[in-house]
């Protein structure tokens, strides 16, 4: 997980230096440009997601969100933490479990995730128009 992290990294800063480049020297191809924001977003997604799932894994900031107690009075039976941001909960004696989405990190890795959705839609619209078209040559 600490590799994929690093390399995710890597990715979003060579995709940020490779953006100012290109704003750099015109004419700036939009196809190309979206295809590089891509790989930006959907780097910078996969680091925080990456850095989330591994935090918890070594017993990160998400055990201080539970309480001893909930308000039943029951005492705290366990932590479980799997698939971060998916399923992190506070288990109770009672059988009780409340669930913790931090959403400042949810909103970190879906919006730039969509963002990367978005913009590899657009790139392919913006190529397919820009591509000449071949019906009027024999």
């Amino acid at each position: 997980m600490a590799m994929l992290m690093l390399i995710s990294m890597a990715t979003a800063a060579a995709g940020i230096v490779t953006v100012v480049l290109m704003l750099d020297n015109p004419p700036l191809p939009l196809s190309g440009l979206c295809a590089v924001l891509v790989l930006v977003f959907g780097s910078s997604a996969a680091t925080v997601y990456c850095y989330g799932l591994f935090s918890v894994t070594a017993g990160g900031p998400f055990p201080e969100l539970c309480e001893d107690r909930n308000a039943s009075g029951a005492g705290l039976a366990g932590i479980e933490q799997e698939y971060w941001p998916l399923h992190s909960a506070c288990v109770y004696s009672d059988g009780a479990a409340v669930e913790h989405v931090s959403m400042s990190i949810n909103v970190l890795v879906c919006v730039p995730a969509g963002l990367a959705v978005l913009l590899a839609c657009a790139g392919a619209v913006l190529h397919r128009r820009a591509r000449p078209s071949s019906e009027g040559i024999s």
